[in-house]
């Protein structure tokens, strides 16, 4: 293959392919920042009603920079995350069945917003060693088309990815499915010889808080893996 052809096919990809996914990209920044200004409004509403009630009950959100928010609400903490790479989906996906795909190839590019579960004093203590549980997976397209892959309640909830669009309601939506999923869930307590034995090391961080490795214990898998997707 002559230097010329390769030449014109590699501007063709990035005419194409590289264009599309940076307008992915884009779009899902920006609407991530809507994302997070959505969670500013849900928590200031949040707060006038539930300081009326209990005062003890922190509620606060933290914008941590273009790609990460932190939303606590009593015991739970969210944490939001915008991935910085558009992902395709495999020739498996049940999507490419569909002729919202088959008519327009570049739909299947997706970028996705993933929303982690952690309890609230795993970060307020700083506590390294807790875990944190992926909730909710959102993907979305260059027309602003989404879908979501989540616990119970809500994968369901939002899995019309030909007529979905991610506005600000449906932003609010998705905002208040992930909240009551996480308040649902409770803690549970860890088996007794998980817990028998700790280091002299553990027994002193005891000291200035509780650091005995902690986290809600979901027990879930998504119907599309993390493998299941190429960057």
């Amino acid at each position: 293959m002559g230097s010329g052809k390769i030449k014109v096919e590699v501007v063709d990809i990035i005419k194409t392919k590289s264009s599309l996914k940076r307008d992915v990209f884009e779009l899902s920044k920006e609407r991530f920042k809507v994302l997070k200004q959505c969670i500013h409004e849900f928590i200031n509403e949040l707060s006038s009603e539930i300081g009326k009630e209990d005062s003890r009950l922190e509620i606060s959100y933290k914008d941590l920079g273009d790609y990460y928010a932190q939303l606590t609400i009593a015991g739970d903490t969210l944490m939001f995350a915008l991935h910085t790479n558009v992902f395709f989906f495999p020739d498996s996906s049940p999507h490419w069945e569909t002729n919202y795909l088959k008519e327009k190839v570049g739909r299947g590019y997706c970028g996705t917003i993933q929303v982690y579960n952690f309890l609230a004093d795993s970060v307020r203590y700083n506590r390294q060693e807790d875990a944190g549980y992926l909730i909710a997976r959102l993907f979305l397209n260059s027309e602003n088309h989404f879908f979501v892959e989540g616990k119970k309640e809500i994968g369901p909830m939002f899995n019309d990815f030909i007529n979905d669009e991610f506005t600000e309601e449906r932003i609010m939506d998705f905002l208040s499915a992930v909240v009551r999923h996480a308040l649902n869930f409770e803690l549970y307590v860890p088996n007794y010889n998980t817990v028998s034995q700790i280091s002299l090391g553990d027994a002193n961080s005891l000291k200035d808080n509780i650091s005995l490795k902690t986290g809600k214990r979901l027990g879930f898998q998504f119907g599309m893996g993390d493998d299941s997707i190429e960057a």
